[in-house]
């Protein structure tokens, strides 16, 4: 059979999915856009020709395009969540994409230690937050019967950390977003989470300026480097397009097979050195 009889007449082959103007005529909300990731976003989505609302907690004064604008919303406020909502609405007249980026992390200590109001912060947030934003964005999603909802969840969802609160909510963050696939799927809303892993961003810089630590967490890389924002909003533009129309549920993780390397780093260095030379 000719591959050209084998492809559904509604899929054009040389229609172009993934390009600088994939998102021309769209709408993005990114959440916590004052941060390096947040703002990574909100750039690469503004540069592939969408106009992008940027939340934060105070309004962000970079803009991406000038077509954007910067939002005050504290995203855990259900109030500050609907007016955002509503802000959107009057100068774009619609969302089309939402990415919940916003997040929060609290004290390391021990679960047995962890102050509850420490713990609800973080699930406010990370998790509450994410809820608010998506059921206020798929409200006129669903009424257009389409929509992209990205969540940047975290490998922290996999692998236990010293901040006892924040792998928990990010793994709630996952559920959620199988949950939103699910039932909103069938109305024309993809949803998708994207975990990153050692990600360097002005929040996280303070653990890579020490040289030694720096190279540390490069040798447990396969790629051999920390990961920069641009890497996660390549991830989250190529979720938004339609070059993802068949992904939804899905963690797409993005740490560089930091998560995959373990017992391979875990080898004792001469066992490592004979592997390297196929004894």
């Amino acid at each position: 059979m000719a591959l050209a009889s084998a492809i559904p007449a509604s899929v054009n082959p040389a229609s172009p999915v993934f390009t600088c103007d994939s998102l021309k005529g769209r709408v993005a909300v990114v959440t916590g856009a004052g941060g390096g990731l947040g703002g990574a976003i909100a750039v690469r989505l503004a540069a592939m020709g969408a106009s992008v609302a940027l939340a934060g907690l105070e309004a962000p004064t970079h803009r991406p395009s000038p077509d954007c604008m910067g939002i005050a919303c504290n995203i855990a406020d259900p109030d500050a969540v609907e007016a955002l909502g509503r802000a959107v609405e009057e100068r774009y007249g619609r969302c089309d994409i939402l990415v919940n980026n916003a997040g929060t992390k609290a004290l390391s200590a021990p679960l047995e230690d962890v102050p509850i109001a420490d713990w609800d912060k973080v699930f406010d947030v990370n998790v509450r937050g994410a809820f608010l934003c998506a059921r206020v964005f798929a409200r006129p999603m669903l009424a257009r019967g389409a929509g992209s909802i990205i969540n940047i969840a975290s490998i922290g969802a996999q692998m236990p950390t010293r901040i006892g609160a924040y792998g928990p909510s990010k793994a709630a963050l996952l559920g959620l977003t199988r949950q939103m696939a699910v039932e909103w799927g069938p109305r024309g809303i993809r949803a998708n989470a994207v975990s990153p892993g050692m990600v360097r961003t002005p929040m996280s810089d303070a653990f890579y300026r020490d040289e030694q630590q720096h190279a540390a967490r490069v040798n447990m890389l396969p790629v051999r480097r920390i990961g920069a924002p641009e890497d996660i909003a390549g991830i989250v533009a190529f979720l938004a397009t339609d070059a993802a129309a068949y992904v939804t549920g899905q963690d797409i993780v993005v740490d560089g097979g930091y998560l995959i390397a373990p017992l391979y780093n875990a080898q004792p260095q001469a066992a490592a050195s004979a592997y390297a030379r196929g004894a």
